[in-house]
């Protein structure tokens, strides 16, 4: 059961890092507006999630990359902190507070391959 949410994770990072590519305009619009070259910005955390989501597959770059994993989620914090400041709908400001917490729970779960 372990392995399967090992490839769970791998597959979920692998995946969040296309969608960089795919629809850049949704992540962009969420990095807040301190950070200079957004663009790149989020070409190299998406780059980042799928080279660590790979890693996460042989036993030999696991530990690194789930290290590399949670220094990554407290990187793009602050645009998860962004995008729920910049939500003006109240549904839609609620559900952004509860991906704050959910970063936690993402940190422990790549803790758990470290």
């Amino acid at each position: 059961m372990e392995e399967g949410f090992l490839y769970l994770m791998a597959i979920f990072y692998i995946f969040a890092g296309i969608m960089h590519f795919v629809k850049p305009k949704m992540y962009i619009a969420i990095i807040p507006p301190y950070i200079p070259f957004p663009r790149q910005v989020n070409r190299l955390v998406g780059f980042a999630e799928i080279m660590l989501g790979l890693g996460l597959l042989p036993d030999a770059t696991r530990s690194i990359s789930a290290f590399g994993i949670i220094l990554l989620l407290i990187a793009v914090f602050p645009a998860n902190l962004y995008m729920y400041q910049k939500a003006n709908n109240g549904i839609r400001k609620w559900l952004f507070f509860l991906r704050l917490p959910l970063q936690l729970v993402l940190i422990g779960w790549a803790y758990l391959y470290t």
